[in-house]
């Protein structure tokens, strides 16, 4: 059982165990959730799988990146609940019940670091440990009026952790408050190595007209403003990818390394994955080396594109999702609409492994919705300082 109590089902079971932490250091006096793919020393690491969880063995070492932040001082709560197999956007296990969304309880959590925003979200925890593949920090952040952070690829160690699809995997982590959020920054990230400064924003009309509705635009629109960067509005897509091509590239890649990582278990255990993680891993198993290979091409090409933009201090603005969570009542068409259009916004930085931060500025429809900021590679902390001085507006 988690040492806290959990009225959102934030939590999974573990056995009872002391995870050793520092006295004293920069985290001291934080409470901190860590999401159900890390390895935590003495537990098992279910990866929102009861079979999974039945099979494994308590892990002899901690990750890496939980290790740094016991090592600061922070205080283990518990593990949270994860998608399955960290695979999905809204935080719906059917292993588990699903976490609940404090700031808007009728709404998604958002996946699938799902327990892990909902207990941050809900004061249970300082902090929580998530992973972001496909958005799985950043809608999850914005779903609940979140602080997240998908970092630069392969600036934080995610050694003994659960892969999904590792050239696109990166860990995160979660807070309310920003000064928390970097006081986590300086012990996971360190000094960025991009030391230009961040002085120009750009816009591109075509990821802008991606949110649902007139008040969601409005509202961007507002959260925009706030940036306080002189903004250039690019109407002309400035990749040689369409936004379509480049939501393929993501999808195809994810779901090849997917399988790669995972189909050999799968193959045994098939009948243990509830519907839709199912599906999405069982595409990966159709794909063919050459077509995943024109994709990698095409990321190859798109990364570089990219950088490019971001070149001269520029950072790219753009809506975290189309707006606020969807109902619970929304249809399964309704959902797939969502989805699509939230990974066609979300898989920028995914492909290009620049980090982007969400920030908790906006509201629609009475629930969050969060502003992002991409940045060039290794200017993690410098996103983080942005944050700072935006919340602080």
């Amino acid at each position: 059982m988690p040492s806290v109590q959990d009225p959102l089902n934030a939590f999974v079971e573990t056995d009872q165990i002391t995870v050793a932490n520092a006295e004293s250091g920069p985290l001291a006096g934080l409470s901190l959730g860590i999401k159900d793919i890390f390895d935590v020393a003495g537990l098992r690491t279910g990866c929102g799988n009861p079979q999974k969880l039945a099979e494994a063995s308590p892990a002899e070492r901690s990750a890496s990146c939980v290790q740094r932040l016991l090592d600061a001082g922070a205080r283990f709560a518990g593990k949270t609940v994860t998608d399955e197999l960290a695979f999905s956007l809204f935080g719906q296990n059917v292993h588990f019940p699903f976490p609940i969304n404090p700031r808007a309880p009728e709404r998604y959590t958002g996946g699938s670091s799902c327990g892990s925003a909902a207990a941050v979200a809900g004061g249970l925890v300082d902090i929580a440990l998530g992973s972001d593949t496909g958005g799985s920090v950043r809608a999850p952040a914005s779903f609940c009026g979140l602080v997240g952070l998908r970092t630069t690829h392969g600036r934080i160690p995610i050694d003994r952790t659960m892969p999904l699809a590792p050239s696109l995997d990166t860990g995160g982590w979660f807070a309310r408050d920003i000064d928390v959020y970097e006081a986590v920054g300086r012990v996971l990230l360190g000094e960025d190595s991009h030391t230009g400064q961040l002085t120009r924003a750009i816009t591109l009309d075509t990821m802008d007209e991606l949110v649902f509705g007139s008040e969601e635009a409005a509202e961007y629109e507002r959260m925009r403003r706030l940036v306080g960067l002189p903004i250039t509005s690019r109407s002309a897509w400035p990749f040689s990818s369409s936004p379509d091509e480049l939501y393929t590239c993501f999808r195809l890649i994810q779901a090849a390394e997917a399988w790669a990582a995972h189909g050999a278990w799968i193959g045994k255990h098939e009948a243990s994955l509830g519907p839709g993680t199912r599906e999405r891993f069982l595409f990966g198993s159709t794909l063919d080396g050459e077509t995943v290979a024109v994709q990698r091409t095409r990321r190859e090409k798109f990364r570089s594109e990219m950088l490019d933009l971001l070149g001269d201090g520029n950072v790219l603005v753009l809506p975290t999702v189309p707006g606020a969570s969807p109902l619970k009542t929304e249809t399964a068409e309704a959902l797939q609409s969502y989805r699509e259009r939230a990974l066609h916004l979300l898989c920028l930085s995914g492909l290009s492994g620049c980090p982007q931060i969400t920030l908790p500025l906006g509201s629609v429809h009475g629930a969050p919705f969060g502003l992002s900021v991409v940045g060039p590679h290794g200017s993690d902390m410098a996103l983080i300082g942005m944050g700072r001085r935006l919340m602080g507006a």
